[in-house]
């Protein structure tokens, strides 16, 4: 994953921070992978924002909420008023979009027949179709209402109600695909939210008149009753009013106090009596005057009881009496006052107004809403950049191949010798041809690379027996050795070339058909024939052993002690032998026939082979302890290594290439 992330352009300084000069670089030499991205999405935004895209205009009626804290005069307790509170305004923006109301403007406008709002009078879609052509199936047959359930459902999703911040007002906005209709809908859901708050005070004073109207004749007969119970009293009664029970109360005091004096004067008398007691004479007269007063008093205090009775009485029908004048009172007050509020509510039924008022209607717009063209493309375009950006980031962290000869060293630890560039051609007889005409050409240089690389070795004796291997089929091992050896046979050495791989047999496809003619590398080792009777010679190759069918397992083949007496030989005659083998990964021949070679060059192509697969053959070819010279990346592409930002012959080397028509120097 740190590799990945390397390439990708994550490498960092330390564990936790991210080389974003790195990153940049990733996405400056991918700049035209991110542009096209980005050119693709401002299409698409703008066939959709000039082609696909319906417009729809929205138009803004005004509304204000006038809030009182009565609905009419006197009719506090009848109707209820409006308030400025959070709760009443939002309540109001539930109203302006209450189904109930969007149903009375469906029925106004009779949207029922607007193809917009109603879905079935629009031609049915592909999708539509299709299930209706595949079930059978009809379009159902709605019933009115629920048609205009539907229709207002629809309407619901094209009206927007928002309350001005801080204020009562309510903006009612309606898009729709016609300017004029937009206009015609908002409005009339104007006009039709104060029409509704008119008849709903209108229900309310209709219904507050008829219960006051029960109210005050259910009290003016409770009125009436308690009228009738008074005058019946006072009919039975002797108390005439509260001045003659005073009056009464009076004369009981009046009595009381008499009582009091007779009783007084009496105990006068039984002192003097008592003083007199000694002269029987002179008693006589007190006690006469005693017996006197002792009458009057006796006959008082009768009078007292009698008044007592007579004015407890008169006391309890009095309260008895005042009572029912209070009821009656009381019933005549309420009567009174409801007769009162149902003359105030009759006459408010006259003057009801609404609780809010148009303060705009609305006016039809000129310019659509939407799509926002210009809005679209600049969305468009960010898009397409953040999808271009990350294409290119995960692109880069998620490659698996080789892309550069850094990325081959770093992932193996081992020298590159050469990148050898794709050579043209459609055959491989061509792909040779190529490079004996354009000897000045960047594969040709290439090779000459390789060659130098391998003649002119820190190594003391440099190698003379090398075999060319691969991790997979396919990665040039084959081209590479014919090059080499077509390059090592143009500066005079003596070269001869084995085909190692017997099972596949790859190396006549670059020569002439007749070169395979006779026996091969299988004959030599199975003593048949000698080196030098198995050897073809090819023009510009040098010599070559071109390999041939055998019955015995190839493994086993160059297993035996025959192989290493003809390299010794091939050692000995030629300047350089070249020995062309199976992947490392497909079979074990390679690792067999190393085993008498000085080295292995090892070829990885270009964007082809994966990280894994090279490290898994070189671990294969490691744990034999089997020399490797070194690796060429073959079949790079120039192109490439400029969109991949890895530089290339083409960013410095052009002027030095020379091809078959192209002599500039």
């Amino acid at each position: 994953m740190a590799r990945a992330e390397q390439r990708a352009g994550f490498s960092s300084r330390s564990d936790d921070e991210i080389d974003l000069l790195s990153i940049f670089r990733v996405l400056g030499r991918s700049w035209r992978t991110i542009a096209v991205i980005a050119g693709l999405a401002v299409f698409l935004g703008g066939v959709y924002a000039y082609i696909l895209a319906t417009p729809v205009y929205r138009a803004t009626s005004v509304v204000m909420l006038e809030a009182r804290q009565s609905a009419g005069v006197g009719l506090e307790s009848v109707l209820g008023a409006l308030t400025s509170d959070n709760s009443t305004v939002n309540t109001e923006v539930q109203v302006l979009q209450s189904r109930r109301l969007l149903g009375r403007v469906v029925d106004a406008l009779d949207l029922s027949e607007d193809p917009e709002f109603n879905e079935r009078l629009r031609n049915p879609g592909l999708v539509t179709r299709l299930r209706m052509g595949l079930t059978g199936a009809e379009v159902e047959a709605y019933s009115p209402e629920r048609l205009r359930d539907a229709v207002t459902s629809a309407l619901l999703q094209h009206v927007a109600v928002r309350n001005v911040p801080n204020s009562l007002v309510f903006e009612i906005a309606i898009t729709t695909t016609s300017p004029e209709k937009s206009a015609r809908i908002a409005d009339t859901l104007a006009m039709l939210y104060i029409e509704d708050q008119l008849q709903v005070r209108f229900d309310a004073t209709t219904v507050a008149t008829s219960w006051l109207t029960q109210q005050v004749a259910d009290q003016k007969a409770a009125f009436e009753a308690a009228d009738a119970e008074v005058r019946a009293f006072r009919s039975m009664t002797s108390v005439i009013d509260a001045e003659t029970l005073a009056a009464l109360d009076r004369q009981l005091k009046d009595m009381r106090r008499r009582i009091e004096q007779g009783e007084q004067q009496l105990r006068d008398l039984d002192q003097a009596i008592a003083r007199l007691e000694t002269d029987q004479p002179a008693a006589d007269q007190p006690k006469r005057d005693r017996a006197r007063v002792a009458e009057q008093v006796q006959a008082l205090i009768e009078a007292e009881k009698s008044m007592v009775l007579d004015f407890d009485r008169q006391s309890a029908e009095w309260t008895q009496l005042a009572q029912l004048i209070r009821n009656a009172d009381a019933s005549r007050l309420l009567y009174e006052h409801f007769q009162t509020r149902l003359k105030e509510t009759a006459a408010q039924q006259g003057i009801n107004q609404a609780d809010s008022r148009i303060l705009s209607s609305a006016v039809i717009p000129s310019a659509a809403a939407a799509p926002r063209k210009s809005l679209i493309l600049i969305l468009s375009a960010m898009l397409g950049l953040m999808l271009g950006v990350g294409h290119v980031l995960l692109r880069e962290i998620m490659a698996n191949r080789i892309r550069s000869m850094n990325e081959l060293e770093e992932l193996t630890g081992r020298s590159v010798l050469s990148q050898v560039p794709k050579i043209p051609g459609k055959t491989r007889k061509e792909t040779i041809n190529y490079l004996m005409r354009n000897p000045a050409s960047a594969p040709a240089e290439a090779i000459r690379n390789l060659r130098t690389a391998l003649l002119f070795s820190s190594s003391a004796t440099p190698p003379r027996v090398i075999s060319l291997t691969s991790s997979v089929p396919g990665e040039g091992k084959t081209t590479t050795a014919v090059a080499l050896a077509q390059n090592l046979t143009a500066l005079g050495k003596k070269v001869l070339v084995i085909e190692g791989d017997v099972r596949m047999r790859m190396l006549g496809s670059f020569t002439e058909d007749t070169a395979q003619q006779g026996g091969g590398i299988v004959d030599i080792l199975e003593g048949k024939l000698s080196m030098a009777e198995a050897a073809r010679p090819v023009t510009g190759l040098g010599d070559v052993i071109f390999g041939d069918k055998s019955p015995t397992n190839a493994a086993d083949l160059f297993s035996r002690p025959a192989f290493a007496t003809l390299l010794a030989e091939a050692k000995a005659a030629y300047d350089m032998v070249l020995i062309d083998t199976p992947p490392v990964l497909a079979v074990p021949d390679v690792k067999i026939i190393a085993q008498q070679t000085d080295g292995i060059l090892f070829v990885v192509r270009w964007d082809s082979t994966t990280r894994e697969q090279v490290q898994e053959a070189l671990h294969q070819l490691e744990s034999l302890q089997l020399p490797i010279l070194g690796l060429v990346l073959s079949n790079v592409d120039p192109a490439g290594l400029k969109k991949y930002g890895y530089g290339g012959y083409g960013s410095y080397g052009d002027r030095y290439y020379v091809s078959a028509g192209n002599n500039s120097a």
